[in-house]
C-alpha cells in the first residue's frame, strides 16, 4: 500500500506529508514485527524523507492541545494536516477521524483504497505505470508471478486491484 502510494506521489499525483511522530509510529510498529522490519522501516524513512525533504510537518504543541478527536493519540495526525495546509488524512482509522470534527479544520479523511481509486480515475496511465512497478517488485522479491488484483486485494487496496485488472 505504501509502495503505491508513495509511488503516485514520485508520479506528481499528490504531495505527501507527515510528521516526524507519524514517521516514528511506523518505525516502531515495524519493530513490533521484528528488528529487522524496524531497520527496514527506518531505511524507507531515511529514503522518503530525502526525496520529499518539505515533507515533514513540525505541528505547535498548542495546536495539538487545542485538538479533540475520540483517540487522543490521533490528535498528532489532525495538528500535523492542519499544519501543513493539507486537505485530506489518508487513513485506514477512519471512525478516529469523524466527518464533523475534520469538517471544523476544512480537512477531510479517505481510505488509501478509495484514495488511490481515486488517483486511477484521475490518471489511469500514471497510477497502472506504478501499480506494475510494484507487482514487478513484489515478484522479484517472492519469486512468484502475482495477479495485480490478487496484489492489490493482499495489500487492502481491493478496488484499485479490480479497476486495475479491468483495464489490464
Amino acid at each position: 500500500m505504501r509502495e503505491i502510494a508513495l509511488g503516485c506521489a514520485g508520479q506528481g499525483l499528490f504531495a505527501p506529508f507527515w510528521s516526524a511522530r507519524i514517521l516514528e509510529e511506523w518505525a516502531r510498529a515495524a519493530a513490533r514485527h521484528s528488528p529487522p522490519q524496524e531497520l527496514t522501516a527506518r531505511g524507507e524513512i531515511a529514503l522518503i524523507s530525502a526525496r520529499w525533504p518539505g515533507a515533514c510537518i513540525a505541528p505547535t504543541p498548542d495546536l495539538q492541545a487545542s485538538i479533540y478527536l475520540p483517540d487522543p493519540n490521533d490528535t498528532h495526525v489532525l495538528a500535523a494536516a492542519i499544519s501543513g495546509g493539507c486537505d485530506l488524512i489518508i487513513t485506514m482509522n477512519l471512525r478516529d477521524f469523524p466527518k464533523h470534527l475534520l469538517a471544523e479544520h476544512g480537512l477531510y479523511a479517505q481510505h488509501p483504497d478509495a484514495f488511490l481509486r481515486g488517483l486511477f480515475e484521475q490518471d489511469h496511465a500514471k497510477t497502472t505505470l506504478v501499480a506494475h512497478k510494484v507487482r514487478a517488485e513484489a515478484e522479484r522479491l517472492s519469486g512468484q508471478a502475482w495477479p495485480i488484483r490478487k496484489l492489490m486485494k493482499k495489500a487492502r487496496l481491493p478496488r484499485l486491484g479490480k479497476a486495475l485488472e479491468i483495464q489490464s
